[in-house]
């Protein structure tokens, strides 16, 4: 296992790069994460950089075209850190960006507590600890110069490639009854393209997704908490923007999140 320090040491390079819009080629050898279970205890220290309780998690890779794009076979999880949310219809700069692109999510916010436990959650005990549904649109990055090379245990460690997002109102519709695999989900590029889509990208169902991420964390030893948001991952392929760009998701009855890039 990765010597604490040397996990935390690891964090500061990773944040220091996220802080300053920099990029580097890898972890260096003797920090480096060799398994998942190290990019997590990397991951963590991530904690270190905010003054504000975690605002919730992500799933990267759930969707075989989030898969290719970074080059993994699987999902991970990430946090979401609260200073990194965008007000809907709010501004993001590409500046620093290396992927420069936009994922139309669901978003789920817990409204009480899923401790870890020995036993794998099931889907429905996680539906009903859901407090709210929300379109959401994210906006992914990495810290490293080719995120395509460097391997699960290293992008976890970078936080799953979490960067910006945005999370809309939650929806009035009723949504629990509703077969979300089916349920379609729509990108619109400042009426230039559409993406489409729909929940089945996520690991076949969103509410799968959800599940797969509990049980991820509480094999870690994390409990979700009351209010904090999980987006679980793109429903479309993610699309690619630029400046002037804005980006709309479109989640039906569920609502409608949107973005500009600048």
């Amino acid at each position: 296992m990765l010597d604490p320090q040397k996990a935390k040491a690891a964090s500061r390079l990773l944040v220091s790069h996220w802080d300053h819009g920099t990029h580097l080629d890898a972890i260096p050898e003797e920090l480096r994460p060799k398994t998942r279970t190290e990019g997590y205890a990397i991951q963590a220290h991530v904690m270190n950089r905010s003054a504000v309780p975690l605002f919730g998690w992500k799933i990267a890779a759930t969707s075989l075209a989030g898969q290719r794009h970074i080059n993994v076979d699987g999902p991970m999880a990430g946090r979401l850190l609260a200073e990194k949310a965008v007000a809907v219809g709010g501004t993001v700069s590409l500046a620093t960006s290396k992927m420069r692109v936009a994922e139309i999510e669901f978003a789920f916010r817990f409204g009480r507590q899923i401790p870890p436990r020995p036993a794998p959650y099931e889907i429905a005990e996680v539906i009903d600890a859901v407090a709210t549904l929300h379109p959401a649109i994210e906006i992914p990055d990495s810290r490293y110069d080719d995120f395509r090379a460097v391997g699960a245990p290293q992008l976890i460690a970078d936080n799953a490639c979490a960067n910006l997002f945005v999370i809309g109102q939650p929806t009035q519709d009723e949504w629990r009854d509703v077969n979300l695999a089916e349920h379609p989900v729509t990108g619109l590029v400042s009426g230039k393209s559409r993406h489409d889509g729909t929940g089945a990208a996520v690991l076949g169902d969103p509410r799968i997704a959800l599940t797969w991420i509990v049980n991820e964390l509480s094999g870690l030893g994390i409990a979700l908490q009351p209010g904090q948001v999980v987006i679980t991952g793109t429903c479309v392929t993610p699309i690619r923007v630029e400046a002037g760009d804005e980006v709309i998701g479109d989640l039906g009855k569920f609502g409608r999140v949107s973005v500009r890039f600048v």
